[in-house]
């Protein structure tokens, strides 16, 4: 049976709801891959100014101290920020912006990296 005109428009509507539903889930992957990337970034640069800095050192162990769920400060039991700074790997033990680009992005490469773009403009 032939397929009517509506039917067809009915059917290429279906089709490109679809189609935008998997852009929006896309952009949605994208954005949390971004902001956790921010978090992890933010999280080893307060560790690794904390190894330099007292006042830091005393505010991450605080933040620590404050977290409000148990199984969030149960993940820091026993746990030495002090040993995690530059975590041993290349560049550790280098002077400040000595380490590589590649480094300061969290290995995630891209010139559009806000950290990277940072470590170009000093």
């Amino acid at each position: 049976m032939a397929e009517t005109e509506l039917e067809r428009a009915e059917r290429r509507f279906a089709q490109a709801r679809a189609r935008v539903q998997a852009l929006r889930n896309r952009e949605a992957t994208k954005q949390r891959k971004l902001d956790t990337r921010r978090k992890v970034i933010l999280g080893g640069a307060l560790v690794d100014l904390a190894a330099r800095d007292d006042g830091a050192a005393a505010m991450l162990d605080r933040l620590i101290r404050n977290l409000a769920r148990e199984q969030d400060r149960s993940a820091f039991d026993g746990w030495d920020w002090c040993d995690a700074g530059s975590g041993g790997g290349e560049g550790a033990g280098e002077p400040d912006g000595a380490s590589a680009p590649a480094q300061l992005d969290g290995g995630f490469g891209g010139s559009d990296s806000p950290a990277l773009s940072a470590a170009s403009r000093s």
